[in-house]
Parts: structure tokens; C-alpha cells; sequence
């Protein structure tokens, strides 16, 4: 055990001074905590690392990812000995941080602090969800814990603090995560900063908390997750640790982020009695991996995949819904579901949303998802009532006033397969960035609906009418932001989003009334921009997004009736979409022989000169009043645009 553990520090160790880049601290402190979860009692299966029903883990303090992948290579997982010594190397299987879908077990993306507790807590909610959906009293086909492993850095992070909080509330107890504690961060002491209980802190929060006191006591440890594993709420482990373990350095802020050195590194084999060189590995530190987390996890996954086939036939119907989850697979006809809406309707877009969810919520088990405090102005709620401790198959979480851990929340609930949904005003965009950002750069389907997209959101004013967050999504690379004009351009930007399986979406709505004055087919609406309506000898072309694009056909009508001026209008809701269009395509929707373009919408103009020469935006932060009122003051009417035009 001893020795493993020792393996574990110098592997690590080995790739830090190889790269001279890393965290060494972590790597020395919490591999006997990593090397106890693994050895007795993280399920999984190198050899099926996509299982469905394995054991989740979440390394929240992502820089400590040296420890990870020394653990995956000796644990049996598709990480070569040679892809260790490219730690850190472009194009390597072993990046600086964990990165999901890049490296075979690693089951998120982390190195934001703070994220990958709150996406453990998606996971783990996903997996209560999952298991009172589909097991039977016969047939525990998901039953599984979701564990982190965070920091101090982590703790320090408020997104943490918030997923913790609505964890505890939900009694999440399949949930378990062991927090690192050397006191100590890259600045010094963690005393210079907090002077916070955490024990009082987590039970307030509804948490089981255990303290491992003493470094390197994995027996302590073990006895402290077995208690964990048969609670009734999530367990927070304290486990004591030091960081920089044996280093001349331990227990030191200088060990956090600076490799070692060969040097230093070299004697402290000599002090701890480790006898092999750097990257030499003993057949006994595999055998015993394998013999222990190895054979669990090929025996558990043999013996799952005789239920499920049982399960199939017992429980088809069930069966049939949860093999769609697991293999992504979107079995429904939308049309059917979701017709087109009707020439003249009238509909806030946020209301269009609202029913949208209710209707196709009851053919995808897998949606799930809710609004941060505010249902009542989002329309954004599950069914089936209120997730809860007492209702694990309600289909509507209560966020509470939480963005920053809402977003992480989707994304944790979405690595599990789930269709994950988040409700919230655009402007609060701001706080869930890291998370939706997080989410692109997983290429993960994770869905984002935001409402009160503009500054017709009137009286709240400024503080709450968004201007720059549609430039800053839309500079997102791998994410999908969508505006539409209407309910008709709603239904297909949810339909995309529920169909999306490799980006995710944010779906952007207005919160007063917009008509649908045409219609489109989903599939020329997926090129993300369309001649919403053409004129003969069109001498311009108006580009719109959402509540603007009814307004440029205003603006149309008016240039033809009053000044005998014929333009196109173009509706984009989405410039990613259009912009991955063939050349050809875009080329029909706006030619590039038409140079007289002008840009409408609510917002940052800076992101629309790639396609116009003129843009009318804002940017300017909003006012208060009136919406109607304040929409003129920003000169968004028909007479005025019409009349900017003519002067272009």
C-alpha cells in the first residue's frame, strides 16, 4: 500500500520535472487519499470508461491533474506511459488540466476553482433523478456515487459554496467530496484569507462532515467514505493534509505551482527510500490496481450488463426510454409535437418557451432543469413538480438565487446524459460565463434559456438590461447562441437545442410580445440566417435578430411605400450557425454585390460589421422607463431607422 502510494507521488513528480511545469503540492499531499478511492472503492471500468452506471469523479482542483493521470495509467486506463512523460505537451493526452472527451477517465473538464464541485452536484443529481425514473424493486439499474476532490481554492470560490448549499437542501447523499486541507494556497497561508469553520459551514448546509486528522491515514479515510456510502445526505470528508509531502519544501506555498526539480526530487527518494528511478514503474503497482479497482469494476460491469438485458425484459418501455438516454438518441417526432405557429400570433418569446418545455418534456424523459428564483418572469420549469428530497422523479429544480452554480449544475446533469435546462435574464449572463464557457469547451449539450434579452426590458433599467452579453456569447467559441424573432423561430431554436449532441446552446427570448409575420422550415431556420422577406430589385439588405426582425419589416414596408426604396430583410438568429454555412449559401442570403447593409438589433454592434458596413446597436448601458419609451430613445422605430437607412 505503502509503495503504491509512494508510486503515485513520484510518477507524478516525474511529470511535473519533465515538463518543468505543474503542481507538485497536490501530487505529494493528496495521493493517499486518491489511491484509497481508487483501490476500495471507485467502480468504473477502464475497459468500458463511457459505463453508464460507473462511479463519477470529479477533480475540482484540476491543477492536481499530474495525480490523475498517474492514477489512470496505473489503474489500466488508455494512458500510455509515454503519454505521461508528454505531460503538458501540445497535442498530448495529458494537458495541464483535465479535459473530458480528450482523456480516457476523466469524467469532466476542471481547473476554474470551484466548477467541479458544482458539476459534481449535477451529477450526482442526475444519477438520484435517473435511479427514481427507471430502477424497480428487482432492478437497480442506475445506483451509483458521484466524488470530488477539492482544495482549499475551491472552497474559497462562491459557486462552490452555492452548489453545496442546494445539495445539502436536496440531500444529495449519494454525493460525497473530500476536501484536500493543508492550509495553504499559492499565496501563502490560507489564514491570510479566510478564517472560516468549515465543519460548522457544511453541516449548516445540511452536510455529513468527517475530519481525517492526520496525513496519510487511509484507513481513517476509508472508514470515513464507507460511512458516506450509507448516509441519508452528502458527506464532506476534511482530509489533513501536507502539501509538498517530503518535499524540503512541505507544508509550503512554494510547492503549490513550481516543479520540484530533478535535484530535490533525487534526494527525497533517497529520504523516503524510494529505490526506482523516474518514470519506473514495478509490475506489482499494476497487479495490485488491477486486483483490486480493476476486477471490482470488470465485475460490476459484467454483472450490470446481465441486468440490463434482464430489464429489458421485464421493463421494455423502460428500457427502450433509458437505452435513448444512454446512446443520446432523440427518438420523437417534433413536428408532430411542436407544430408550427400560426401567421399573426403574437407571444412574448419567454411565453413560447414555457409551452414548448411542457409539451415536449413528456416524450424526453431525459429533460430536466429550472430557473434561478424566477419561473414566474422565465416561463423556464420542468414538470412533474418540484425535484426534491421526497420527489426524485419532479422534473423542476428550484435553483434559488444561484446562476453560478446553476450553469455548473446543467453542466454536471448533462455529462450524465441528461437534457439539461437553466433559466435566468440574459444580463445575469455575466455570472454564468465560466460555467457556459466550460460547457463549450467539452462539447457538451448543455442548454442555457435566457429572457429580458434587451433594453425593452423598461422600468428595471440598466442593471438589468443586457447589451454586450450577446457579443460576448457570440465570441464563445463552440457554443451555439440563438435569438429568435417569434414563437415559430422559438420552437426551432429549442428543437435544435434538445437535438444538439456535440454544442451547447444558449436560446435568447424577449420578454414582450412579438408576431410571427412569416414562417420558416426547420431546416433553412438551422442555417442561421434566411431571407425572412425579398423584394425585386432590392438596392439593400436589413439584418435582424429577434424582436428586431418584425421592426425591419417595418422598416421594409416603409422604404417601398414612402420612398419607392426596395430592400431585403435577412433574419439571422444565429451568426454561428450562418457562419458555418458553404460559401455559396451565405453568398445567396447576402451577397456580397449588395453593399448597402444595415445591422439591427438591441445590442453591442461591434460583432456585426463582418456582415454589414452599418449597424444600428447600443452601445450605450440602458435606461429606466418605459419599454416603449425606452426603445424610442434608443431611435428603434420604423420612421427612424428608415430614415438612417436613406442617409447610409
Amino acid at each position: 500500500m505503502e509503495k503504491s502510494i509512494q508510486i503515485l507521488r513520484f510518477l507524478g513528480i516525474d511529470m511535473i520535472n519533465a515538463a518543468n511545469s505543474g503542481h507538485p503540492g497536490i501530487v505529494l499531499g493528496a495521493a493517499p487519499a486518491v489511491y484509497e478511492l481508487y483501490r476500495n472503492h471507485l467502480m468504473a471500468d477502464p475497459k468500458n470508461p463511457d459505463w453508464f452506471n460507473r462511479d463519477r469523479f470529479f477533480l475540482a482542483a484540476g491543477h492536481g491533474s499530474a495525480l490523475l493521470y498517474a492514477t489512470l495509467h496505473l489503474a489500466g486506463y488508455d494512458i500510455a506511459l509515454e503519454d505521461l512523460k508528454q505531460f503538458r505537451q501540445l497535442d498530448s493526452l495529458t494537458p495541464g488540466h483535465p479535459e473530458y472527451g480528450h482523456t480516457a477517465g476523466v469524467d469532466s473538464t476542471t481547473g476554474p476553482l470551484g466548477q467541479g464541485v458544482a458539476m459534481a452536484v449535477g451529477n450526482a443529481l442526475a444519477e438520484s433523478y435517473l435511479s427514481a425514473k427507471f430502477n424497480h424493486k428487482d432492478f437497480k439499474i442506475i445506483d451509483h456515487y458521484t466524488y470530488a476532490l477539492c482544495g482549499d481554492g475551491d472552497l474559497q470560490e462562491g459557486v462552490t459554496m452555492e452548489a453545496m448549499s442546494i445539495a445539502g437542501r436536496l440531500r444529495l447523499n449519494k454525493l460525497i467530496v473530500m476536501f484536500d486541507s493543508n492550509d495553504i494556497q499559492l499565496d501563502g497561508p490560507t489564514d491570510n484569507a479566510t478564517n472560516d469553520n468549515i465543519e460548522q459551514k457544511v453541516r449548516s448546509m445540511n452536510w455529513n462532515y468527517h475530519l481525517v486528522k492526520k496525513p496519510n491515514d487511509v484507513n481513517a479515510l476509508n472508514k470515513a467514505i464507507e460511512k458516506a456510502k450509507n448516509s441519508d445526505k452528502p458527506t464532506f470528508i476534511e482530509v489533513k493534509s501536507i502539501i509538498g509531502y517530503g518535499s524540503k519544501d512541505q507544508g509550503k506555498s512554494e510547492t503549490h505551482g513550481s516543479p520540484i526539480g530533478v535535484e530535490e526530487t533525487s534526494a527525497m527518494r533517497e529520504r523516503m527510500g524510494f529505490e526506482y528511478k523516474p518514470f519506473e514503474i514495478p509490475d506489482e503497482a499494476y497487479l495490485e490496481f488491477k486486483n483490486t479497482f480493476g476486477k471490482r469494476g470488470a465485475d460490476a460491469y459484467a454483472e450490470w450488463m446481465k441486468m440490463l438485458a434482464k430489464y429489458k425484459d421485464s421493463y421494455f418501455e423502460d428500457y427502450r426510454k433509458l437505452i435513448n438516454i444512454i446512446e443520446k438518441n432523440i427518438e420523437i417526432d417534433f413536428d408532430s409535437i411542436i407544430p408550427q405557429v400560426d401567421l399573426g400570433t403574437k407571444e412574448a418569446t419567454r411565453n413560447t418557451i414555457g409551452k414548448l418545455i411542457n409539451a415536449l418534456s413528456p416524450e424526453l424523459p431525459e429533460m430536466i432543469g429550472g430557473s434561478a428564483d424566477l419561473t414566474a418572469s422565465t416561463k423556464v420549469k420542468g414538470i412533474d413538480g418540484n425535484f426534491d428530497f421526497d420527489n426524485r422523479i419532479g422534473r423542476n429544480i428550484n435553483f434559488g438565487v444561484r446562476e453560478h452554480a446553476m450553469a455548473a449544475i446543467i453542466n454536471g446533469m448533462t455529462l450524465h446524459n441528461l437534457k439539461a435546462f437553466s433559466g435566468g435574464f440574459f444580463v445575469f449572463a455575466d455570472y454564468m460565463k465560466p460555467a457556459i464557457r466550460l460547457s463549450a469547451l467539452m462539447s457538451i449539450p448543455s442548454t442555457f434559456i435566457f429572457t429580458h434579452d434587451s433594453v425593452a426590458v423598461g422600468e428595471d433599467g440598466p442593471t438589468h438590461e443586457p447589451v454586450e452579453q450577446l457579443a460576448m456569447l457570440r465570441t464563445t467559441p463552440n457554443l451555439t447562441t440563438i435569438r429568435p424573432a417569434n414563437a415559430n423561430e422559438t420552437r426551432h431554436a429549442f428543437r435544435f437545442a434538445m437535438s444538439a449532441l456535440t454544442k451547447p446552446t444558449v436560446i435568447v427570448l424577449t420578454r414582450q410580445n412579438t408576431t410571427v409575420t412569416h414562417k420558416v422550415n426547420y431546416e433553412t431556420f438551422r442555417q442561421g440566417a434566411y431571407i425572412a422577406k425579398d423584394l425585386e430589385n432590392c438596392e439593400g439588405i436589413l439584418i435582424a435578430t429577434g424582436s428586431e426582425v418584425e421592426l425591419a419589416l417595418s422598416v421594409q414596408e416603409k422604404l417601398k411605400k414612402e420612398h419607392n426604396v426596395y430592400v431585403r430583410v435577412v433574419s439571422m438568429p444565429s451568426v454561428e450557425l450562418f457562419l458555418a454555412q458553404p460559401k455559396e449559401i451565405q453568398e445567396r442570403i447576402i451577397p456580397s454585390s449588395c453593399t448597402k447593409r444595415l445591422a439591427i438589433e438591441m445590442g453591442a454592434s461591434l460583432t456585426w460589421y463582418r456582415f454589414a458596413n452599418h449597424v444600428f446597436g447600443i452601445d450605450r448601458f440602458g435606461k429606466s422607463g418605459k419599454s416603449n419609451e425606452v426603445i424610442a430613445s434608443f431611435g428603434f422605430t420604423a420612421e427612424n431607422i428608415a430614415e438612417y437607412f436613406l442617409n447610409m
